[in-house]
């Protein structure tokens, strides 16, 4: 009798990031006995700060966000998925890709980690509330500042957030971020976004400077007090039955601007990787490869709470019925969506640009020093 063959992987502490996997091991440990797989988790900060090069010694899975592919290239500290799996597999990956969602593991020349999980910041509203007062769900900026004075609107404020939309509103007024080697945004440009932006959060209630998106779905499905919020990264698991008191529909974000462009958003989501330090790559390559098929992230992913990166999940008409026609009515923001950058150094930045964001927009000062101070960090990449 063969021993078993034991796979760690380690995911971020929510149902849309959890369950899908939990469940997806279970089936796929009953169908391949010689394996079992299990997973821990860790809070959302620690997904998106804790370095990869210590966790690749512990696990044989992992899930990742895509900026930091760039340090996993330099590193080689998971595997290359291009030299693991076969040409087909992968293009049918990239085929089916969700927005750029495929693509943002790709770096180097090499494909880091499989989409299996897809997201951007995109509009959330309560359908029930907005019916009872007669009201329609804002369109464009005009429309959203006027229900944010009516103290309606929530929004996540925390720095990551901010920053996320920051990158967002500088391609609205005109300028993609990061287009300069020595500047993150000219500072004409990044004063015009922080007005912009301010204009917005001075009339959301202060407590969203310490929200972030999940806390912001927790407080719109529980409570009457905010029936819309602009833009926060989507998480389908508030528009399904049962998941919360009150649902949440999800839709595209405003136009903006003179020409009543629809925003553009900053793709988030997540991918699996493989650690360079597993025993086991051969089972480790199967496990990724099956979660990431489309008859999984369309059958057993998405009814355990997952939000695939497979193309296939996001236009089944059964996936959306029972999701409010959450993946249908997003759908276009993922596929507009703004990719991050990916080099090595970024997630220093990432990690404080930020702050300066996020004390001028609750507290006010010089915009120009907050554009100053954000491409001085950019600068120490």
């Amino acid at each position: 009798m063969s021993s078993l063959i034991k796979l760690k992987g380690i995911t971020w502490d929510h149902s849309r990031g959890y369950t899908p996997l939990v469940a997806a091991a279970q089936r796929f440990c009953e169908q391949e006995t010689n394996v079992s797989i299990t997973w821990d988790k860790r809070t959302l900060q620690q997904f998106a700060d804790y370095p990869i090069h210590e966790l690749v010694k512990e696990y044989d899975l992992l899930i990742i966000d895509h900026p930091w592919v760039g340090y996993a290239a330099a590193g080689n500290c998971v595997l290359p998925l291009d030299k693991c799996l076969s040409p087909k597999f992968l293009q049918d990956q990239a085929d089916n890709s969700v927005g750029n969602s495929h693509l943002s593991y790709h770096y180097g020349g090499h494909q880091w980690a499989l989409a299996i999980d897809a997201a951007t910041p995109v509009a959330s509203y309560r359908k029930d509330l907005l019916t009872q007062y007669g009201l329609a769900v804002p369109m464009d900026w005009d429309e959203l500042l006027t229900m944010a004075r009516a103290g309606k609107v929530a929004a996540p404020a925390i720095p990551i957030d901010l920053l996320m939309n920051f990158y967002t509103f500088c391609i609205a007024v005109g300028k993609e971020p990061f287009s300069d080697a020595d500047e993150v945004i000219d500072i004409e440009t990044g004063v015009e976004v922080l007005d912009t932006m301010r204009s917005l959060w001075s009339l959301i209630d202060n407590r969203f400077f310490s929200y972030n998106p999940i806390q912001v779905a927790e407080i719109m499905s529980s409570s009457d007090d905010y029936w819309y919020c602009p833009f926060a990264y989507g998480y389908s698991n508030y528009s399904r039955r049962g998941y919360a008191e009150h649902l949440l529909d999800y839709t595209d974000v405003i136009q903006f601007g003179a020409y009543k462009d629809r925003l553009r958003t900053t793709l988030g989501g997540t991918g699996l990787a493989v650690s360079a330090y597993c025993t086991h790559t051969n089972e480790a390559l199967q496990f990724v490869q099956w979660v990431a098929s489309p008859f999984i992230q369309s059958s057993l992913y998405v009814d355990n709470g997952g939000q695939p990166g497979h193309r296939t999940a996001w236009e089944d008409a059964g996936v959306n019925s029972y999701t409010r026609q959450y993946f249908s009515r997003t759908l276009p923001s993922l596929d507009r969506a703004y990719t991050r950058p990916r080099y090595k150094g970024y997630l220093t930045f990432q990690d404080n640009a930020g702050i300066p964001l996020h004390n001028y927009l609750q507290k006010g000062g010089d915009p120009r020093l907050v554009i100053e101070h954000m491409n001085t960090i950019y600068r120490k990449k």
